[in-house]
């Protein structure tokens, strides 16, 4: 089995479990992620291999991490993770990409991220739910963060925190590759 066939089953089964333990039907998971039912259905029957913002959004309605979504192994209380399994989420032509490191509910999804991003390219992220804080940690280049549309400045050796519940832009505007590591903190479903 291919990892993108092992990560597209251990989707639709983490989906499928999550939303039961959380007593949502169909309806209230599309409703409350802001995907269709049909999606739901193809990803929980393991038929499609959704967009990174698909599977944020699920996540978020869930009140899970990404990682706990794609977890093929129902780990132990330690869980090393080997560099070989930290998990590309989504990538550009340009050779930009994120890497999904290592991740944990504690008591809501937190996640742990390495990114890399070419001069010129930028990914925007939707808003998170209400309580959702970001911190990065800029190692190489310079990160332009916008955040409900004002504009920072990151440069190399310095770390931002910011509230991710409104939307916000990972830019790379520099003239050299830009390199960070990012944890997400997600509050837990109440």
């Amino acid at each position: 089995m291919s990892d993108l066939d092992l990560l597209t089953q251990s989707l639709a089964r983490n989906v499928k479990r999550w939303r039961n333990d959380r007593g949502f039907t169909l309806d209230v998971l599309a409703a409350r992620a802001g995907v269709s039912r049909g999606m739901l259905i193809q990803i929980e029957q393991a038929r499609t291999n959704p967009s990174l913002g698909t599977v944020v959004k699920i996540g978020d309605a869930l009140g899970i991490s990404i990682t706990t979504l794609l977890d093929y192994e129902q780990g132990p209380r330690v869980r090393i993770v080997p560099a070989e399994q930290a998990v590309r989420l989504w990538h550009t032509p340009a050779g930009s990409h994120n890497r999904l490191l290592a991740g944990t509910e504690a008591p809501g999804p937190l996640e742990m991220w390495d990114w890399h991003l070419v001069p010129g390219d930028s990914s925007p992220a939707d808003p998170h739910p209400a309580g959702t804080v970001e911190i990065a940690h800029v190692t190489s280049g310079e990160l332009t963060l916008t955040v409900d549309g004002v504009e920072h400045r990151v440069p190399t050796g310095a770390s931002v925190t910011f509230e991710a519940d409104s939307p916000h832009v990972y830019g790379n505007t520099g003239d050299e590759p830009l390199t960070m590591v990012m944890a997400v903190s997600v509050p837990p479903v109440q």
